[in-house]
């Protein structure tokens, strides 16, 4: 059944969200470009276990697209601020592509709010991107998307894209997935958001963020990544570098499955996220321990231009 949107106004903008369910609190956070519909299929099966919260993020889908700051970091804040409109203390925040890099800075800016983290293919790990977003990242870049509005953009769109399925190319497993997002791209206002949010994390030399230098932070956080092997757009190699640094973590990756998992293998994903809940209790902030880590820490993976070297990762039953 279909979860209908609703919304609440936040600091004088609406903002857009799914919710269904009842139990402990899930938080799912889309990627850029992409909007809480990305999750809906997924959300009436997780209702019967959970409350599953899905917002679509400040300029994207529903949501209101002001001018505004798009940082990681001002959307961890949207992120919190809809937590407590909702009446809603702590939750497990579960985050795709952009949406991972937001739910992994929600997590370090809020540890107090949040009992697990999972990261699907998640941002902000390496610099190692799709050249498209590099390219999109650019200068004017938005002056370009008008183009996809024109008549027959969507055929030649659909042509490259069943192009791209014929080849051994690792964008060619989320052509389908690409083109739903292609279709959504945005005009006017979403299209300033849209560019704005890339150029927060990326440029013409890749991702510009990283959660490498902090994530040893999330010790005591129950963590898992998910990651598709055949990722074209954040290489899988991003998932086992993240592994290395948070060694707690599970690593999760799907044979076969493109920068979606979660869709190729929806199923699967709902089971994994399931017994991962089932099986982790959630985690406990404590201050003395967090102040004790910032003043002695230290990451344990070091930031290369280059992409990283394979680790062995930790399988999970499928």
């Amino acid at each position: 059944m279909p979860v209908e949107i609703e919304h609440v106004v936040v600091h004088g903008y609406r903002r857009a969200f799914r919710r269904c369910g009842s139990g402990p609190v899930l938080l799912l956070l889309h990627g850029i470009g992409d909007s809480s519909e990305a999750w809906a299929p997924l959300m009436p099966v997780l209702g019967e276990r959970f409350t599953v919260i899905a917002p679509d993020l400040l300029g994207h889908g529903a949501s209101d697209k002001p001018r505004a700051d798009y940082s990681v970091a001002a959307y961890a804040n949207g992120v919190r601020d809809l937590l407590d409109v909702l009446g809603i203390e702590r939750a497990t925040v579960v985050g795709h592509s952009l949406g991972g890099g937001v739910a992994a800075q929600a997590c370090y800016q809020y540890p107090h709010r949040f009992e697990r983290l999972v990261l699907v293919s998640t941002g902000g790990v390496a610099r190692e991107v799709a050249p498209a977003l590099r390219l999109l990242s650019a200068p004017y870049a938005e002056l370009t998307l008008p183009v996809t509005r024109l008549p027959g953009a969507r055929l030649v769109a659909r042509g490259l894209a069943e192009v791209a399925k014929r080849t051994p190319l690792a964008l060619g497993r989320d052509a389908d997935e690409l083109l739903r997002v292609f279709d959504g791209l945005p005009t006017g206002p979403a299209r300033t958001s849209f560019t704005r949010t890339l150029r927060s994390v990326v440029d013409w030399r890749g991702q510009l963020v990283t959660m490498l230098d902090r994530c040893y932070l999330a010790e005591d956080m129950p963590t898992l990544l998910v990651w598709g092997e055949r990722d074209g757009i954040i290489p899988v190699a991003h998932g086992r570098l993240a592994h290395e640094a948070m060694p707690a973590s599970r690593l999760e990756i799907f044979a076969g499955a493109g920068h979606f998992p979660h869709h190729a293998e929806p199923e699967r994903f709902v089971a994994l996220l399931t017994a991962f809940m089932d099986e982790t209790a959630p985690a406990r902030f404590e201050a003395d321990r967090w102040v004790s880590r910032l003043r002695n820490g230290r990451p344990t993976v070091v930031v290369a231009d280059d992409p990283p070297e394979p680790v062995d990762e930790v399988q999970l039953s499928a």
